[in-house]
């Protein structure tokens, strides 16, 4: 079974949101595991509402903290924004994601992040041959 991180700095928005596409498009096929270089200590309430919105509950979830056994455990680390703080291990698959963190954002700026993690999610799952189930 193919696994994946996504990390970013709180581990309460990008990272979360990315996460609950990957668990809910995949139907169990794929691994999936978040974290922060510096998590916060709830997830973004906007990330939460703008995920119900796709029918995608991320309340449950809590922000972790990013270890070397995560990354060492998973196929591919994709970071948002998180710089160097993730540890770099050869074999793995990395990628960067630029997106705008949606920290301190409305609902209405929130939904384009949302979209875009979407999109590039329904990408991965390509490449890792996993057919998405929505």
């Amino acid at each position: 079974m193919p696994s994946a991180l996504f990390v970013c700095v709180h581990n309460a928005g990008r990272s979360q949101m990315a996460a609950g596409f990957l668990r809910e498009l995949s139907g169990g096929a794929v691994e999936v595991r978040s974290a922060g270089s510096a998590p916060a200590d709830r997830i973004n309430p906007v990330a939460v509402e703008a995920m119900l919105e796709k029918g995608i509950d991320i309340r449950a979830e809590q922000p972790k903290v990013l270890t070397t056994e995560a990354v060492q455990a998973s196929d591919v680390v994709i970071t948002m924004g998180c710089g160097d703080a993730c540890p770099i291990f050869p074999g793995k698959r990395y990628e960067d994601w630029e997106l705008e963190d949606p920290a301190g954002q409305g609902i209405e700026a929130v939904r384009p992040i949302r979209d875009e993690i979407e999109r590039r999610v329904r990408t991965l799952l390509d490449e890792l041959g996993v057919e998405a189930v929505a």
